[in-house]
């Protein structure tokens, strides 16, 4: 028996995006597009991460920070890699990197059905602050959550 590959969490490149588009399109019903992502790549304000194991990415998450406030922007893992730490792995390396970059609060946004993802934020002390009534979609709410990092 092989010890299992590791995951490594490192800035997302544009040969990642292939992946992270099927991610993306799998996980979400309105996906972002292919410009959306290039777009991140270029900005100096966007720090986007891939989760990869074994060559093969698994997750990313789209980071933004500006000066004080620091905001994750998307996040998704493959749905065959879901519940095992990866979400977690990409979180940690989100916070730490807003810290770095002198970020003292740390916000985002979720589905109001994401209890998973809301979950998982609970989990790291943010906590929601505002609703945005009917925000995706015209049907569902946006939970919007915030945690200080100092």
């Amino acid at each position: 028996m092989s010890a299992p590959v590791a995951v490594i969490i490192r800035p997302m490149e544009r040969s990642d995006l292939d992946a992270v588009l099927a991610i993306e399109q799998d996980a979400y019903p309105n996906p972002w597009k292919l410009e959306h992502f290039i777009q991140e790549l270029h900005s100096p304000l966007a720090i986007p991460f891939v989760a990869v194991q074994d060559q093969t990415v698994i997750g990313y998450l789209c980071l933004m920070s500006l000066f004080e406030e620091a905001q994750i922007l998307n996040v998704a893992v493959a749905r065959l890699q879901r519940g095992k730490g990866i979400a977690r792995l990409l979180m940690d390396t989100a916070i730490r990197t807003a810290r770095e970059r002198g970020a003292e609060l740390l916000t985002l946004e979720v589905r109001e059905s994401n209890r998973a993802a809301i979950a998982l934020y609970e989990s790291y002390g943010f906590v929601r602050y505002f609703v945005r009534r009917g925000y995706y979609e015209g049907t569902e709410d946006a939970i919007l959550m915030e945690k200080t990092l100092l």
